[in-house]
């Protein structure tokens, strides 16, 4: 006998596939470097990363201050320099931080955008059955024109309006997810603009002492201090030169500046010839660069003339002290003095220097260390002559406006004396060589600059003050309205008539809901105070 099986055939289910794990981690990373938390805490990330960029010296900017962090700190310095800590802003770990900030920015605001697009083009949502349970609920008679004239109302008051048969939907405060998103946008911007000031800006700072002799042309070579971008080369430097020909300073009787100006002629292949004015706080416009005025000070005219009768003159600028009476401090080098002309030779120990002071308003009487005023009323040069071996020509870097103190320790160089010298004044060495101050040159410190992203910077930064205000001050908020007849036997004076039941919903935090509520109720009732009406108009702009 055959047996057949008549239950029903069972069907095994198909395996599960398993969710790929690497795809599901870069899921999740995305999401979370794309969350707001992240954007923010890579914002202060960023922030404590540039400390070290202003606390340590930086070889882009001041070469010389790094090789003397690590004179000064034999230990540290090799340690912070593995890990970039002189030059930080080009380092791989802030660029690092600075580009996922930027990803982050753009995955926050791609959605935050969409979404909000799509709000604006939206409809406001209908009204909820339930609308006492909302946090601010009346119910008042309806007026003569109905929804109609109720939709009047709201939309004289700036509210977007929706009117759904017996209902009117409204909404406002837009301006505050509008002002987040131009926020975030114009940080985006400010990022872009400061990369590519960084990458394609240059600057370069430069003393420059009045008179034809001391023309500054823009190659690198010619600037103290110079900071190329990475994607600038000395080639793509423009072609043009400045001569200072007169600067006017002006100052209280304190001392402290009240004007400054300073007249150069410009000319080169880039630029038209031309005689130009500028100030501290109005800087030379050129073609593909600006020039700052940053400082001023004076270059004191020196004549020595050797035992052979040669006469050289030097106007090397001293420095200021940083007091308010101009008090400078200098060096006037004349490392070919007493070359023998018959022969050619120079006597290596012969060579001299004086340091001195300049007092533009010299004290009447000792001690002349210090200036009483910035202005030339009583000049007065002290200077400390030095004869010897200078070191110049031993090809060790030193500074044009201090003399090598390791040759007058080691008594390469020796002082001879020390004067006073009134302006046309000459003083008679042991050797029978004379020194003279004829007098002064002014000069002047440039920082020389291109940056492609500042006008970038400027508007994103207005922009992104506007969003704030908007973000700040935009409430977002919904009111309801529903047309519904009164019951004919409650026995209300409104019996038998139509009421509005309205509800009102602050979509965020907004103390001042409450209030405005009250307005628009009474706007529809018709019985609002005109000043309140035209407040209520004003503040329907956000």
């Amino acid at each position: 006998m055959t047996v057949v099986d008549d239950r029903p055939e069972t069907v095994a289910p198909a395996p599960r596939r398993r969710p790929n794990r690497l795809l599901a981690l870069l899921r999740n990373s995305w999401r979370q470097l794309t969350s707001m938390r992240t954007a923010l805490i890579l914002l202060f990330l960023l922030a404590i990363a540039a400390i070290p960029g202003s606390v340590l010296p930086q070889r882009g900017i001041s070469p010389e201050k790094v090789n003397q962090y690590f004179v000064d700190h034999p230990d540290w310095a090799p340690r912070l320099n593995r890990i970039g800590a002189f030059e930080v802003f080009g380092s791989v770990w802030f660029s690092a931080i600075y580009l996922l900030l930027f990803t982050s920015l753009i995955g926050c605001i791609t959605p935050r955008l969409r979404d909000h697009i799509r709000a604006l083009r939206s409809r406001p949502p209908a009204a909820p059955k339930r609308m006492a349970r909302l946090p601010q609920h009346t119910v008042l008679p309806a007026p003569p024109g109905g929804t109609a004239a109720i939709a009047e109302v709201l939309r004289k008051r700036r509210w977007r309006v929706e009117v759904r048969g017996d209902e009117v939907s409204a909404e406002k405060g837009y301006l505050k997810e509008t002002g987040n998103l131009l926020f975030h946008t114009s940080l985006i911007a400010v990022l872009i603009g400061v990369a590519l000031g960084s990458w394609y800006g240059w600057s370069g700072n430069r003393l420059l002492v009045a008179g034809a002799d001391n023309a500054f042309c823009n190659t690198r070579q010619q600037y103290a201090e110079a900071k190329l971008g990475p994607r600038v080369d000395s080639a793509d430097l423009p072609r043009f030169c400045l001569r200072l020909d007169d600067f006017q300073a002006r100052f209280l009787a304190s001392g402290q500046p009240d004007f400054f100006n300073a007249t150069v002629t410009v000319d080169g292949p880039d630029e038209p010839t031309r005689s130009a004015d500028f100030s501290v706080n109005s800087p030379l416009r050129l073609n593909d660069a600006n020039v700052y005025l940053l400082g001023h000070g004076y270059a004191p005219v020196i004549r020595y003339t050797d035992r052979f009768g040669n006469s050289q003159i030097s106007d090397e600028p001293f420095l200021t002290t940083g007091d308010m009476g101009l008090t400078s401090e200098g060096l006037a080098a004349f490392p070919d003095a007493n070359v023998d002309p018959a022969t050619g030779q120079r006597a290596p120990d012969q060579q001299m220097a004086f340091t001195g002071i300049y007092l533009p308003t010299a004290p009447e009487q000792a001690p002349f260390v210090r200036s009483q005023y910035p202005t030339e009323r009583n000049p007065a040069l002290n200077l400390v002559a030095y004869r010897g071996n200078l070191g110049l020509d031993a090809g060790i870097p030193g500074s044009v406006y201090e003399l090598d103190q390791r040759q007058v320790r080691t008594g390469k160089v020796k002082e001879v004396g020390t004067k006073l010298l009134r302006k046309g004044e000459k003083w008679t060495l042991d050797d029978g060589t004379t020194v003279e101050f004829l007098g002064t040159e002014r000069y002047v410190t440039l920082s020389i600059r291109h940056d492609p992203g500042s006008t970038m910077l400027l508007v994103s930064c207005g922009v992104l003050l506007v969003g704030l205000m908007g973000s700040l001050f935009g409430k977002r908020r919904r009111v309801f309205f529903r047309v519904m007849p009164a019951d004919p036997g409650d026995g209300s004076p409104t019996s038998g008539s139509s009421l509005v039941e309205v509800g009102g919903l602050p979509r965020t935090d907004y103390p001042g809901f409450a209030d405005e509520f009250t307005q628009l109720i009474a706007a529809v009732k018709g019985d609002a105070d005109p000043a309140a009406e035209r407040a209520g108009v004003r503040e329907g702009a956000e």
